[in-house]
């Protein structure tokens, strides 16, 4: 995209600025589809295209670790937890310590039955210092009897660990070591107790799964699963039908795909995540907490959602908040689009439009500066789109990528004038580093958020939590030391034939994989 040609133009029709910032693709859908539909020769085959080539794809942190491997618990739609290998639980008054009773009836993938020392195995494991996958995930786990056992930490109890932490088979892997976790051949071929069982392998091309017949809640009804290694060609695959869906797409892709009828679009929006643009608060320009509030105001957010082709109803707030709290709807308010205020309050800061181009100026010095931006898809064109309504208020800003581990390193020590990037919105993370770390990146320091951040760090109380956060977005709402524009997102473009999806709770495949069927439209 040519960023200087857009940021010159004057005077633009906004449906058609959209569609230049977004780069929209002129699909002739009719022109990609195939007389016979591929999709359905498979039968009850699903075939996801992975856009990384991962040397073992079913290890935990990857795409294929839920089909296989189970959890204590799993998460609902409201963030609340419903059972899976524990089949009650009950917390103490202070929530640091967490009861489970283990589900009787489930088997590892090789016949022998998941026990309580699989569990204490798997805890103790990643709780040690030098484990890479955790590191002090629990201070202790008491076994009382069979089926019956307790977790203490302030670790485990905050971050809703039980909901994720995958358990594995002690007879398997207790031999390994765990300094070399992602790199154990037991991830090559791994034996665990989910829907689904490992079948055969292609290194560097799949991994096909089978369903598993003694699955404790019953086969599931998707008799194989194969996660196909297809990097940047999972748009051509998908069209050509050779596969069932993709993940991670960018604006271009669900632009080109949004008119085919034999595809379905389901976004998931982050409850951890937000796109937002950070302040240098000691630079000159932005020492002003109006001229932020001003720049806030300036972007309409509800527009820049149809930019990155993301639903309209997508959520955004100004300020922070737990997953809990964005699964249940209680987010802060959202940010204001009010171009007439962020004209009023550049003017009160002493930024005025002196010259025939209308962009402001103060002491002789225009309001110019630099945002860095990631060089990944979709930042592009919320970064076009953002320069122009900047434009339109006076101010001009320049885009400028970097990749991703340059623009934490640039935001840790300070070394930017602004600069757009993902926010983690749990702590200990980024943002709190950012902020409050010794070394102060951003040039923000307020007492009163530290102190309720430390709070929210060390509670493990879920309602004392949200109450610090939604002191916390207060504060932030007041001071804007960083411009909140929405939430992250994975947006997943699936085959029509593929059924039990819905968004935005259940618009990820890998997770209800288990309840999910494939259906043969040709025949209704």
């Amino acid at each position: 995209m040519n960023v200087q040609k857009i940021a010159s133009l004057r005077s633009i029709d906004r449906r058609r600025f959209v569609q230049l910032a977004a780069g929209s693709l002129a699909a002739a859908a009719a022109g990609c589809r195939r007389s016979e539909d591929r999709a359905y020769a498979r039968g009850n085959t699903l075939i996801v295209a992975l856009s990384d080539n991962f040397d073992r794809p079913l290890c935990p942190d990857f795409p294929g670790e839920s089909l296989v491997f189970l959890p204590l618990v799993r998460s609902n739609e409201k963030g609340d937890r419903q059972a899976s290998l524990a089949t009650d639980w009950k917390h103490s008054a202070d929530y640091l310590e967490w009861t489970y009773r283990l589900r009787p009836d489930v088997r590892w993938h090789d016949g022998r039955p998941v026990t309580v020392d699989d569990v204490k195995f798997t805890l103790e494991l990643h709780s040690r210092p030098d484990s890479p996958y955790f590191g002090l995930l629990a201070e202790s786990v008491t076994v009382h009897d069979q089926s019956t056992f307790t977790v203490r930490g302030i670790n485990w109890s905050s971050g809703g660990q039980d909901a994720w932490v995958s358990i594995l088979p002690k007879h398997l892997v207790q031999d390994f070591d765990v300094q070399k976790f992602y790199e154990w051949d037991f991830w090559l071929r791994p034996v665990g107790c989910g829907p689904y069982r490992y079948l055969r392998d292609e290194p560097h091309t799949m991994v096909e799964l089978e369903a598993n017949p003694d699955y404790y809640k019953g086969k599931p009804r998707i008799a194989r699963v194969v996660l196909k290694f297809a990097g940047q060609a999972g748009l051509t695959e998908l069209l050509s039908g050779n596969v069932d869906a993709i993940t991670g797409t960018n604006p271009a892709q669900r632009s080109k795909l949004g008119n085919d009828s034999r595809f379905r679009t389901y976004t998931k929006p982050s409850p951890d995540r937000s796109w937002v643009i950070w302040w240098q608060n000691e630079h000159p320009l932005f020492r002003d907490r109006d001229v932020r509030r001003a720049l806030s105001l300036a972007i309409n957010r509800r527009e820049l959602l149809d930019v990155l082709h993301l639903p309209g109803q997508f959520p955004f707030a100004d300020g922070v908040y737990t997953p809990r709290q964005f699964r249940r709807g209680e987010l802060p308010e959202p940010p204001r689009y009010d171009p007439a205020e962020a004209k009023r309050l550049l003017d009160l800061a002493g930024w005025r439009v002196w010259s025939r181009d209308g962009m402001r100026e103060r002491d002789g010095r225009e309001f110019r500066f630099t945002a860095l931006t990631l060089a990944e898809p979709g930042w592009d064109a919320t970064a076009v789109y953002i320069q122009d309504q900047f434009r339109r208020v006076g101010v001009h800003m320049e885009p400028q990528p970097l990749e991703r581990h340059a623009g934490v390193d640039r935001l840790k020590t300070g070394k930017f004038e602004a600069i757009m990037t993902l926010f983690d919105h749990q702590p200990p993370s980024t943002w709190s580093v950012a902020l409050f770390g010794k070394r102060n990146g951003v040039g923000y320091r307020n007492p009163q958020l530290s102190r309720l951040l430390e709070l929210a760090r060390t509670t493990a109380d879920p309602q004392a939590v949200d109450q610090a956060y939604r002191e916390m977005s207060d504060i932030l709402r007041t001071d804007q030391p960083v411009a909140f524009l929405f939430s992250d997102s994975t947006t997943h473009i699936i085959h029509r034939r593929v059924k039990g999806l819905d968004a935005p709770w259940r618009a990820d495949w890998l997770l209800p994989t288990e309840d999910l069927w494939l259906s043969d439209e040709r025949r209704q």
